[in-house]
Parts: C-alpha cells; structure tokens; sequence
C-alpha cells in the first residue's frame, strides 16, 4: 500500500514540475539550441532525464538549479552530436542562424533576430553564460552551480560576450 502511495506522490511531483518549469525550460533550451522542434526534442529529453533521476534528488541544490543543470547539459549534449552529424561545415554558428532566419516560431523584429546571431556567433560558453544571466537573470552563484565553473570565471564570460555582441551589433 506504501508503494502505490508514494508512486502516486512521485508522479504528482514530476506533474507539478513539468507544470511549474516547461516554459521556462524551453526557453532556456530554446536559447540554446535556436531551433523550435530541436528544443522540443531537448526538452523532451529533458523531462526523461528529471523523471529517470528525480528520486536522487538530494535537495541540496535548489530545484530550478538542478532542473536547469540538467537542460543544460541536454542541450550541450544535442549540440556536441549535432556539430559531429556535419563535422565538414566550418561555421555551426552560421548554419543555425540560418535555422533562425527561417523559422516560422521567431516572432521577433530585427533587433532581435540581430542580436540573436550576435549570440550565435560567440564561443558556447559566453553564449550560455549571456543567456543564463541576461535572459533568466541569473545570479552567477546560480550559474556557477549549473555549470560547475567559478564565479570569477563566469564574469569574465559574461563580460566578454557583452563586448562582442556590442561589436557585432555596430557592425551590423
């Protein structure tokens, strides 16, 4: 009886995180992977993963730091297999603002879609840390926890992705 009790509450649980977080987690995803149906795809997996670990969950992280660790690192994962898959195109960056330019869910005006490619043109690791922190406003202890890197060094991402999105957004 205990069993069917506590599955019920697990699976109230997970009901009560897909509601709160799938916006938010697709967005985030979204930001990420650029592309409207591979963020549904990431997301799915995203959802798998918190569902297969939810009952590891130690509570000593912050549950949207955990949620948000493992989006993450789904969508890293997609992008690391995706740049594998056409390992002989140079520029992934371009080809996913190509993906932007033609996608039907864009809905923003120049502007954005500008600095959308200022971001696609970054390294990953500035375009995570500008996402997380100007997107979700983030604080970087957050940030740090999410990616396992230090404060310090999550500043200097940021600020340096701050530099050159201004730079790309004159020139542009």
């Amino acid at each position: 009886m205990s069993f069917i009790k506590h599955e019920e509450t697990f699976e109230k649980g997970f009901r009560l995180i897909v509601s709160t977080y799938k916006e938010r987690l697709y967005w985030l995803i979204r930001r990420i992977v650029i592309s409207h149906d591979d963020t549904d795809d990431v997301l799915q997996d995203t959802f798998v993963k918190i569902w297969q670990n939810l009952p590891k969950y130690r509570g000593d992280a912050g549950l949207y730091t955990w949620l948000y660790r493992i989006a993450v690192n789904e969508s890293l994962g997609f992008l690391k297999k995706k740049k594998r898959l056409i390992l002989g195109l140079s520029d992934y960056g371009e080809i996913l603002a190509q993906k932007l330019e033609s996608d039907v869910y864009f809905n923003g005006d120049e502007f954005q879609l500008i600095l959308q490619k200022a971001l696609l043109n970054l390294p990953d690791q500035q375009r995570l840390v500008f996402n997380l922190k100007y997107f979700e406003d983030m604080k970087y202890k957050d940030i740090a926890k999410i990616l396992n890197k230090s404060e310090g060094g999550l500043k200097a991402n940021y600020h340096h992705a701050v530099k050159k999105i201004e730079e790309y957004i004159k020139t542009h």
